[in-house]
């Protein structure tokens, strides 16, 4: 595996790579990669030739100062990990290759933003869009691949896509579980042992409006409460939010019709988790 830290060095490999009829594939991370994040090189194999992973802590996608000096990655192992994938180029920035001074630019996906994590997060998705438009630009990829468990994130980038009109194929991966059916999350380490176990209150909840849904539940605000109750049943857990919405624009919707999923972001024992499922008409 090449290791790239100049967006010049890296455009170098993918040009000779692109010269020799190569398809670029792409996973973005912030790094601490668990699980999830290899399952989505694993799934960059079927899209492409050459696949590229980047490894980058954004500063400006974090509201809180607090939360981006606490995010704390091991390169090295990260590194090891994407070299057993056979991942053939690490991008590895620094903050000042992609933000040197003097820098003033911004992307906005106006209507996704205002929802749901958005005025939670203030920022947050502008952020996003930038640096991944900024990623985008140095790998010049055929094909990237985003987690569903983000989903908020996941379709602010395929609008921006859509919108930018990039030559870029946007693939949904699929969220990753453990064996008990936590979603898996870098932020999963800051649990206790406890914590693992109250914070499967969440997934429990999910599925059982996914399966009252399957069997004919269709009122939105019935399946939110099924899943808020799994959770209210934890002491100390905290929702954020517990949505039923429309696939395609997070709007959300009183009654199950067409594509719909339900969102959730819950604190437990302070730590937010996200999760998401799709909900079966």
């Amino acid at each position: 595996m090449i290791k790239c830290t100049t967006i010049a060095e890296l455009r170098t490999e993918i040009k000779a790579h692109k010269r020799a009829g190569k398809r670029i594939g792409f996973v973005p991370t912030m790094g601490a990669l668990h699980e999830g994040h290899l399952s989505l090189a694993r799934t960059l194999r079927e899209h492409s030739d050459v696949r590229v992973c980047s490894i980058f802590v954004n500063p400006t996608q974090f509201n809180d100062p607090k939360d981006y000096a606490a995010y704390v990655i091991n390169l090295d192992t990260d590194q090891k990990l994407l070299e057993k994938e056979g991942v053939d180029i690490l991008f590895a920035p620094s903050v000042d290759e992609f933000y040197p001074t003097g820098f003033q630019t911004s992307v906005t996906v106006s209507e996704i933003s205002k929802l749901w994590e958005g005025p939670l997060r203030p920022g947050h998705f502008n952020g996003v869009a930038s640096v991944v438009t900024i990623l985008f630009n140095a790998v010049q990829p055929d094909v990237a691949i985003f987690g569903e468990k983000d989903f908020q994130q996941l379709r602010l980038i395929e609008q921006m896509v859509s919108d930018l009109k990039m030559d870029i194929r946007i693939v949904r991966g699929a969220l990753v579980r453990d064996a008990e059916g936590l979603a898996l999350s870098s932020r999963n380490a800051r649990l206790s042992t406890k914590g693992k176990t109250d914070a499967l209150s969440i997934s429990r909840g999910l599925n059982a409006a996914c399966k009252a849904c399957a069997s004919g539940e269709k009122n939105a605000k019935a399946l939110e409460e099924m899943a808020a109750h799994s959770v209210r049943a934890v002491p100390g857990a905290e929702i954020e939010y517990i949505a039923v919405v429309r696939e395609e624009t997070l709007a959300p919707v009183e009654n199950i019709s067409g594509q719909c999923r339900i969102l959730a972001v819950v604190r437990i024992e302070g730590v937010r988790l996200l999760d998401t499922m799709a909900l079966t008409a």
